[in-house]
């Protein structure tokens, strides 16, 4: 069953799977980050196999003059010791039931150029590659 984490609690299970997707995040800083993402709009939701979390998917639905309303996948990932037991298809049934009923015309994510087994993933389930990401690193002084 996939859940929103809405207690700190649940936002702190999350983590060892969240961290296979973004190794630079730390466990003491974890839920305060996510929280402060929480105050823009990004939501967490995670399934259980067993005890464990099995997958975890970070998302916020949004609205662009491009898009209209969307869902974006910030995060997805699935635990790396479970993975093709279909969490991460049940993960993005669920996001895509989700955006249909909050009345979006598109789901969006964008993925590392390195992620070859994932984009593999996502063209399985019918997703597009429709665009370049472009980014800069900004430098502070």
């Amino acid at each position: 069953m996939i859940q929103l984490a809405r207690q700190d609690q649940d936002i702190e299970h999350c983590f060892a799977v969240m961290r296979q997707l973004r190794p630079h995040l730390q466990a003491n800083a974890f839920v305060a980050t996510v929280r402060a993402q929480m105050a823009e709009g990004y939501q967490l939701a995670y399934l259980r196999d067993g005890d464990a979390i099995a997958c975890v998917a970070g998302f916020r639905l949004q609205r662009t003059l491009i898009a209209g309303k969307s869902l974006y996948i910030d995060d997805l990932a699935t635990d790396e010791t479970i993975r093709s037991r279909g969490h991460g298809a049940a993960m993005m049934a669920w996001l895509r039931q989700l955006a249909m009923a909050e009345g979006c015309g598109e789901i969006h994510l964008d993925s590392g150029v390195q992620r070859h087994r994932a984009h593999r993933f996502y063209l399985n389930r019918n997703m597009d590659i429709v665009a370049h990401h472009f980014s800069e690193l900004l430098k502070h002084d």
